[in-house]
């Protein structure tokens, strides 16, 4: 087309365009904005705390309210302004904290928490079965309080993230804490976890073939130790064996061989979980007699109730005892070692979670749409909801599905 025949709509096109423009709104998409309170911890040396600035920020983003107790991540080293910087809301009291509609802790509620909580409340935290009793049940449910716990909550898969991540975390930490132990500086029997030239190695013994003994495991064998898991489940054996390349020695749970083990041992770690509510005890106070002086116990599954006879609860600030000359380290938290790292792992767990929650509308709803997500539901509705629990505290117990099917 020559100059002189133009059509004038690139004129037309070019005056358009310095008008204001159609744009569409971004609309949130999900059915409920949340207010999620994050109380600082209370409990005796937790460190942790339930979510990073980082994770608060992504909350946030999506239109929820996060309430952030002044202090909570200051043991994990995060810090107040770190919070505020994306979006939260610093709060300068437990009571503010919960007053929240949704409260996300690591440690379970103490008593004088629970108080503060407004009936009907969601609750994400621990259990803790091993160090609670029927009084903490009745008091959740006298308050009518959905709540959730840690060590039940199942992924789509049917596993449990929150377990094994803080399982893989304690893994780790179990073996550097034995090496520890084992020091002279610090009243061991001066013995290296591992080996040198000329010299044999130690000796480790695990107590389950898990999360837990898989990470103890490769850091022991990593050191040169010799290392021998005990459980009754082929399977896990089979798996366990496998993942360390064939380098431990594996066997069922028979008394003659765990306590022949058990007189030869330098460190041994309780790595079961717990089953039906309470974890197994599998090493009497008789074995524990006849092990070496000097040697060293860690029971991880502590917090349940433990495996071996002779543990008691510790603390981080007296983490050992001793009885019949043999180290007991039994700490519950053993993963707020590593605050840090923890409160990370629960945040890349947690947020999905909490998102998804809005998302479908609810808790209510979230029960109701996805049962992998009812795990985890062990109080609703002043009434005790999980099976192990109703019975190893003599509670009454009611089926979540029957009572989510009478909301219609």
């Amino acid at each position: 087309m020559t100059e002189g025949k133009k059509t004038g709509f690139a004129e037309l096109a070019l005056e358009g365009s310095l008008y204001p423009q159609e744009k569409l709104m971004k609309v949130k998409s999900g059915g409920k904005s949340l207010t999620i309170a994050i109380p600082k911890e209370v409990s005796f040396q937790e460190n942790r705390v339930s979510l990073t600035p980082a994770a608060v920020g992504i909350l946030v983003n999506n239109g929820h309210e996060v309430l952030v107790e002044q202090g909570a991540g200051k043991q994990a080293f995060f810090t107040d302004n770190e919070y505020s910087e994306v979006g939260a809301k610093i709060v300068y009291s437990n009571k503010e904290a919960f007053e929240a509609a949704l409260i996300v802790k690591v440690e379970p509620p103490t008593p004088e928490e629970i108080q503060l909580m407004k009936p009907g409340v969601i609750l994400f935290s621990a259990i803790q079965t091993g160090s609670k009793s029927a009084d903490y049940f009745e008091a959740l449910n006298k308050r009518k309080i959905h709540a959730i716990g840690f060590e039940m909550l199942e992924d789509k898969a049917g596993g449990l993230p929150i377990v094994n991540a803080m399982s893989e975390l304690a893994g780790s930490l179990a073996i550097p804490i034995a090496s520890e132990l084992m020091s002279t500086i610090t009243g061991g029997k001066g013995v290296i976890l591992g080996g040198i030239t000329g010299v044999p190695p130690t000796r480790v013994i695990i107590l389950g073939a898990g999360t837990v003994a898989e990470y103890s495991a490769r850091a022991a064998l990593g050191l040169g130790a010799e290392v021998r898991i005990f459980d009754n489940e082929i399977y896990k054996l089979r798996r366990i064996k496998h993942k360390l390349a064939n380098q431990a020695f594996t066997s069922t749970i028979d008394s003659a061989t765990l306590a022949q083990s058990l007189r030869s041992a330098d460190v041994v770690i309780g790595a079961l979980r717990a089953e039906k509510g309470r974890a197994r005890c599998v090493v009497t106070e008789e074995m524990v007699a006849n092990m070496k002086p000097g040697s060293v116990i860690i029971d991880v599954s502590i917090d349940q109730g433990g495996c071996i006879e002779t543990s008691e609860c510790t603390s981080h600030a007296k983490p050992t005892f001793t009885k019949y000359d043999v180290i007991h380290y039994c700490v519950p938290n053993i993963a707020s070692r590593a605050a840090r790292t923890a409160t990370t792992a629960l945040s890349n767990i947690l947020t999905p979670v909490l998102l998804k929650i809005a998302d479908v509308g609810g808790v209510e709803e979230m029960m109701y749409h996805y049962s992998w997500f009812n795990k985890g539901v062990y109080a609703y509705k002043g009434s005790t909801t999980n099976l192990s629990i109703a019975k190893k505290f003599n509670l009454a117990f009611k089926d979540l599905s029957l009572l989510l099917a009478a909301r219609f």
